[in-house]
């Protein structure tokens, strides 16, 4: 639930809450005094749902967070995985290169010795 959903169940908890207790207030046939009484105690019990809720609330943001930090440290840890394997490569493949060039460049030189040297013409 985020933070926006939170507030407003919150509120609507509290509204819904509010008009119950005058509801049954103002139906009620029962002198001041009681009235005052009830109208403490209400108020009491919407105070301590509503830090419940809130409570509640509160612990399953911090959960959330707490698997989002996880995921993010198992992808951080992943993506540092693929990217050394990547370079791994990388650098086999520089190193086969330089060995393919080493021993095209040796081939080369052996071709050239293998060949006969011209002769100069005679004037």
């Amino acid at each position: 639930m985020n933070n926006n959903n939170t507030s407003t169940f919150l509120a609507g908890f509290l509204v819904g809450g509010v008009a119950g207790a005058a509801a049954t207030l103002l139906l009620a046939p029962q002198s001041g005094e009681e009235t005052r009484a009830q109208i403490r105690q209400s108020a009491i019990e919407l105070q301590d749902k509503a830090e419940d809720t809130l409570n509640e609330a509160r612990a399953k943001a911090e959960a959330v967070a707490a698997d989002v930090r996880r995921r993010a440290e198992e992808l951080q840890m992943q993506s540092k995985v693929i990217l050394e394997e990547g370079q791994k490569q990388l650098t086999q493949a520089v190193e086969e290169t330089k060995k393919a060039a080493v021993t095209a460049a040796a081939g080369q030189e052996t071709e050239i010795a293998k060949k006969p040297k011209a002769i100069p013409a005679a004037d």
